[in-house]
């Protein structure tokens, strides 16, 4: 997918990357060693093939001259903080990292290779499939989303810190991170910024219930997630996790959001139970802050797209989520 955030490298850069992470001797030399994967909004990847054959992908964050949304700043360190810890401490599947450079001496971001995992991406696949198949894919993502939240953080907040012991803080502190990166660029949401900000403050208190900081992807979709043969083999990009509460999982979104497809076999899953009144509330806000976020990045301003139909989808589901809290009137 296109976008300005996509920090694409000559052949040349390519070659010297490769070699600084692999040795002179397996830097391929043959024509089409390289190729970009086009899937994701965010991050560049290119798939390449190294003179013994092996395959690996090379990740290359965005340039430090790109505008990007706050809550991504920094985002390739949390996503190599976050493979760490699920490598070490889970038995979800994650990629290896065969070697990262936060040098900026090849290029002027962070970047790393990792093997390349020959496995369908189920958001690709997933129309296709029959019913149940489908359905028992989705309960192997909602049984790892549970184990990666399993693992707990001492305070809530992004993975580096600062933390806070607050969630609601923590939680209403990233909302208005997002409502800022919109008023700065005059971004149109449909709505007052006040009236939102009003909306939250209304509803905060549920956020209270939440004590325990848990490790969240949040960017657990189906189109980040690997599998062949009836297995999850592996869980991708992990550069949004931060230290939160596990009912703001992008797998019980549909809980409120229809759009975004039936949760139930996620939640079969992962196994949680029907959502008491005070974690429906949660789940309204999580929703809202998760559309807010889209209308952001879908919106022109942040990652350069000319063709508007992806954000001319998510305001209505603004709107929607709004309607979820109360508020059907702008």
């Amino acid at each position: 997918m296109e976008s300005i955030t996509k920090n694409r490298q000559s052949s040349g850069t390519l070659r010297a990357m490769t070699e600084r992470a692999y040795g002179a001797d397996r830097v391929p030399t043959c024509d089409g060693w390289a190729s970009e994967l086009g899937h994701g909004w965010f991050n560049v990847a290119y798939r390449i093939r190294l003179r013994d054959g092996a395959e690996v992908v090379l990740k290359i964050a965005p340039s430090p001259h790109v505008e990007v949304m706050t809550y991504e700043r920094g985002a390739m360190a949390t996503e190599l903080a976050t493979i760490q810890l699920l490598r070490e401490h889970t038995s979800v599947p994650v990629p290896a990292v065969d070697f990262a450079d936060r040098s900026r001496e090849l290029c002027d971001a962070d970047w790393f290779f990792m093997p390349y995992v020959d496995a369908d991406n189920l958001g690709i696949i997933v129309k296709s499939l029959p019913t149940a198949e489908r359905d028992a894919y989705m309960e192997q993502v909602g049984a790892a989303n549970r184990e990666i939240n399993s693992l707990r953080g001492t305070a809530f907040g992004p993975l580096a810190g600062p933390g806070d012991r607050s969630w609601r803080r923590v939680f209403t502190g990233m909302l208005e991170d997002v409502l800022r990166d919109g008023e700065r660029r005059s971004v149109d949401i449909g709505w007052s910024y006040d009236t939102v900000r009003a909306v939250v403050a209304e509803h905060a208190g549920s956020l209270d219930e939440v004590t325990a900081p848990r490790l969240i992807e949040w960017d657990l979709w189906d189109s980040n997630v690997m599998v062949r043969d009836g297995k999850l083999v592996c869980v991708i990009d992990h550069e949004r996790a931060f230290y939160g509460d596990p009912l703001i999982e992008a797998g019980f979104t549909g809980i409120q959001l229809a759009a975004f497809g039936d949760p139930t076999a996620f939640i079969r899953g992962y196994g949680h139970g029907e959502l008491t009144g005070t974690q429906q509330v949660r789940r309204r806000l999580y929703g809202l802050y998760l559309m807010l976020i889209m209308v952001m990045v879908i919106e022109t301003v942040y990652r350069g797209h000319a063709d508007t139909k992806q954000y001319d989808w998510a305001r209505p589901h603004l709107a929607e989520a709004m309607a979820s809290l109360g508020r059907t009137r702008r």
